[in-house]
């Protein structure tokens, strides 16, 4: 059994792996403030309510964005499983070119990378994933990372306009059924559903016309479902696809650990 840690700027995302499919998927808030002991607490009891016996596990891979929560999560998931995780870095890049990496690129967007050329090795592949941030990484069918580009996530911006805006309310985002909202709610998911949808139909668009080529476009995240229906060009809807990148990543270091 195979235990994967994404942790990243506002949640931590955990999910076991039995060889054949994931089993279960676990996300909690990215929590700085928690220490290892909390954080032990909460794991091994997830575990067990789903009744799995942690000793069962016999391997992990922890991605982390999260310089803070990186070694207090090394340290949980050693006690947890007792195995020693595979801690991703540059290195870790299964079937990926390395000079090819940005020295600054996110371990989760290294992982979406690694997936996306496993999944399309004949094409190149941009995955957009819709977290925190918006994120767009391209990668070429000679597993060469060819370019990120970040936006603000969906969320994030709702936030900002709760946040910063006086009398702006919290919504639920979902497309709304006319770009006129006639109130606040619909006015804000008119402007952030059809704005944001624009943005991603423009950045395919644009990296596909300067590229020269078609993309394969994978979307993920968790609003990546819901915005699905206003993106002209989408191949896959895949909301384990960082997950599966680091699934990946740990097959492919076991097969080959020089």
């Amino acid at each position: 059994m195979l235990l994967v840690v994404d942790i990243g700027n506002t949640n931590v995302v955990m999910a076991l792996h039995d060889t054949v499919s994931w089993v279960a998927v676990w996300r909690i808030h990215s929590d700085q403030k928690k220490t290892s002991d909390e954080y032990f607490v909460i794991i091994d009891s997830m575990l067990r309510q789903t009744g799995v016996d942690p000793h069962s596990i016999d391997q992990s891979i922890i991605s982390s964005v999260v310089p803070n929560l990186t070694r207090s999560f090394e340290k949980v998931v050693k006690a947890v499983s007792e195995t020693h995780p595979v801690m991703v870095n540059h290195d870790c890049c299964v079937g990926l070119v390395r000079e090819s990496i940005p020295s600054e690129l996110g371990y989760d967007l290294l992982s979406n990378a690694v997936a996306a050329h496993y999944r399309y090795p004949d094409d190149t592949v941009m995955v957009i994933d819709f977290g925190t941030a918006l994120t767009f990484t391209t990668v070429d069918d000679k597993g060469n990372i060819l370019g990120v580009s970040i936006a603000p996530g969906l969320i994030t911006a709702v936030n900002s306009l709760f946040n910063n805006t006086a009398q702006i309310p919290q919504v639920q985002l979902k497309i709304p059924k006319s770009t006129l909202g006639t109130n606040s709610d619909e006015s804000i998911r008119s402007g952030i559903m059809f704005g944001f949808s624009g943005l991603v139909n423009s950045m395919i668009r644009r990296t596909s016309d300067e590229l020269h080529r078609t993309l394969k476009v994978i979307i993920t995240g968790g609003l990546s479902q819901t915005i699905a229906p206003l993106i002209d060009h989408v191949d896959d809807i895949e909301p384990l696809h960082t997950l599966e990148g680091l699934r990946i990543i740990n097959e492919g270091l076991t097969r080959n650990p020089s």
